[in-house]
């Protein structure tokens, strides 16, 4: 049998014709609309009402109703007719059909029923005493021991009212009930105030990035002058300059187990510094655009970069090779955090978006679509499965594995550059017109806030904060920021809560209402 000459059609035609078949295959749907059958309509109004309605349709008739009418049949005379049974209707704002199928009107509802002097006594009955309750008994004369002991274990007495009185229960009634209290948020810890300590020049261009070493005796800064600066955290004086950026530093951390630094830029370079010998041991390439943003794995020996080109890459220390590359998101990643468990990268972008990854598997394990405008900062607690996000609307703080919403922190408008947590739940934000503000992690309560002061000489638009990091002492707070000047903030020594009292008034939560 011979084969068939196969003809070769362009894609264009190609793709044609499957338009065409898909829009014959759908024709039939939008050209003609079928008609109603009043059979298929009823059977499907009587599903509603079964589905909706099943667990409430036929509900036993209340003890009052069924004493009533064994009474009055008893007084109807032997010859009378019982009359048929009909099924209760369940009365009350919005009323409920008899039976399915029939409609709603006004003559299937009737006036609801008000609770009875029986029903309300089991109620209160049942309620467990309060403390004021137990204590107002025992501080009540003339009351018998008997009593007291009949109240504390859930006696029908109650209390009800501001009067904190015993309320006999034959007058107790239905508004005597006491409602519950709105929920309040609760009293924050109270954190002593932040000042500012010491002002470190050296650097000809805007600070970007800071990194504290782990033995807490020096750190290092990156900045638009294409230079990494290491400073003696003590005295502020500058120890070390390294070059080799041919741009901006955007990224710098120090490794806890190795004696080196990596940091990244807007060159697309990321580099590993060996400090034993002060110069670049390892170039790790691949990335497309500008490196916003390092992190380092705290227990296995990879880093992981973020930037421009809307990915974050894993890379293996030692080899320099490139082990995932996440890709999902559509704009400039900003910021990337690792930790030791899961998940153990979280990315933050400029498309609003906040993922984690898995890391053995390179794929994203949840991705939060909460905030409404770009993800430039993110910090993990460092004693709590949680973290903080920061976005021009306001900051939100989500709770680990699954990124679940804890609450909003919202007061700051700015756009935030960065932000920091201490072990004393502290939370510090950095936003891009100089402004920081404090806040107790716990309640969210912002209990500072102030304008950085600017540089001599420099304009007020260079008051941007645009990185921060806590000491490994979490004493001190460093801040890089748009004036060339590295700040060191510390807490004041002389505050106590007498001094400096928390200015805090307890708000009514809203209820969420679905």
């Amino acid at each position: 049998m011979a084969a068939e000459d196969i003809v070769k059609h362009s894609v264009h035609t190609l793709v044609f014709r499957s338009l065409k078949r898909t829009h014959d295959m759908f024709l039939h749907n939008h050209t003609f609309s079928l008609e109603s059958d009043a059979k298929s309509d009823k059977l499907k109004i009587q599903c509603k009402i079964r589905d909706e309605y099943s667990t409430v349709k036929n509900l036993p008739l209340p003890k009052e109703v069924a004493v009533s009418g064994q009474s009055n049949e008893q007084n109807k005379t032997s010859h009378s007719e019982p009359e048929p049974h009909q099924d209760p209707v369940i009365l009350g704002a919005h009323p409920y059909p008899s039976a399915p199928g029939i409609p709603l009107n006004n003559q299937n509802a009737a006036i609801p029923r008000q609770p009875s002097q029986a029903g309300i006594q089991q109620v209160l009955a049942a309620l467990p005493p309060s403390k004021a309750q137990i204590e107002a008994t025992k501080q009540t004369p003339g009351v018998s021991e008997i009593r007291k002991q009949a109240l504390i274990s859930g006696g029908n007495e109650r209390l009800a009212g501001p009067s904190k009185a015993l309320v006999p229960s034959d007058k107790m009634s239905a508004t005597a009930i006491v409602q519950k209290r709105a929920l309040t948020m609760p009293k924050p810890e109270w954190h002593a105030p932040w000042k500012l300590m010491r002002v470190i020049s050296g650097h000809t261009g805007w600070v970007r990035s800071v990194a504290v070493e782990p033995a807490n005796q020096w750190f290092a800064t990156g900045s638009a002058d294409r230079t990494i600066k290491i400073w003696d955290l003590a005295s502020g004086r500058l120890k070390l300059s390294l070059t080799g950026h041919i741009s901006t530093v955007r990224g710098i951390v120090v490794s806890s187990r190795h004696p080196y630094l990596f940091s990244c830029g807007e060159d697309k370079q990321v580099k590993c510094w060996d400090l034993e010998y002060n110069k670049v041991i390892r170039h790790y390439h691949g990335h497309l655009s500008a490196v916003h943003d390092i992190s380092l794995h705290p227990t296995i020996d990879v880093l992981v970069t973020c930037g421009r080109d809307s990915t974050a890459r894993v890379w293996d220390m030692r080899t320099k090779a490139c082990i995932h590359t996440f890709a999902g998101h559509t704009n400039t990643v900003a910021v990337v955090r690792t930790q030791a468990a899961e998940p153990q990268v979280v990315t933050g972008s400029h498309d609003c978006t906040i993922r984690l990854w898995d890391l053995a598997a390179a794929k994203t394990k949840a991705t939060l679509t909460n905030h409404k405008k770009s993800i430039r900062a993110m910090a993990l607690h460092p004693t709590q499965y949680a973290f903080a996000s920061a976005s021009p609307d306001n900051i939100k703080q989500w709770k680990f594995p699954d990124g679940n919403f804890l609450q909003n922190l919202a007061g700051h408008n700015s756009i935030i550059n960065c932000m920091a947590v201490s072990s004393d739940n502290v939370l510090v934000t950095g936003g891009d017109n100089g402004t920081m503000y404090f806040w107790d992690w716990k309640t969210g309560y912002n209990f500072q806030r102030f304008q950085a002061t600017v540089q001599p000489g420099s304009l007020d638009s260079e008051a941007g904060v645009f990185a921060m990091t806590f000491d490994q002492s979490q004493s001190r707070l460093i801040t890089c920021e748009a004036d060339k000047t590295v700040k060191i903030y510390k807490e004041d020594d002389t505050a106590t809560e007498e001094t400096h009292p928390v200015n805090w008034r307890p708000e009514i939560v809203k209820r969420k209402r679905y």
